[in-house]
């Protein structure tokens, strides 16, 4: 009972995904929103401190993987590539079962309404080589 909303409780954050590739290629991936999250912010909090676990003034919580219903707004490589068995097809002919040396990821979130959008700015990393 303590996790039943009465109000849905998910934001309406559209969320991309670039895939930039060792070769300088750049491809929007997925497409997804917040809204697709199984459980709300309020009710992971809510979940979380009922076991136990104190929240601190920082603590930083995080929503995890966010996968809409349609394969273009699947949100890990895992799910794109249905566990590796179908690779992402780039429009150069390359294609993806997971992450190389040097490929980027982007990640894009925007929340738009009536005659505005106000963005959080891009989320950038690069798979760097393992050192041996």
């Amino acid at each position: 009972p303590y996790l039943k909303e009465e109000l849905p409780g998910n934001y309406d954050v559209n969320l991309s995904v670039t895939l930039k590739t060792h070769e300088g290629e750049s491809h929007v991936i997925s497409n997804s929103n917040y809204k697709y999250m199984y459980w709300s912010a309020h009710q992971m909090l809510a979940h979380h401190t009922l076991g136990g676990c104190n929240m601190r003034p920082g603590d930083v919580m995080a929503s995890g993987t966010i996968s809409g219903p349609t394969p273009g707004s699947y949100g890990s490589m895992l799910e794109m590539s249905w566990q590796g068995k179908e690779p992402i097809k780039l429009p150069s002919g390359a294609e993806r079962k997971m992450l190389q040396d040097g490929d980027s990821i982007t990640l894009n979130g925007w929340c738009e309404g009536n005659g505005f959008r106000i963005g959080f700015g891009d989320c950038t990393s690069t798979i760097l080589p393992a050192k041996l």
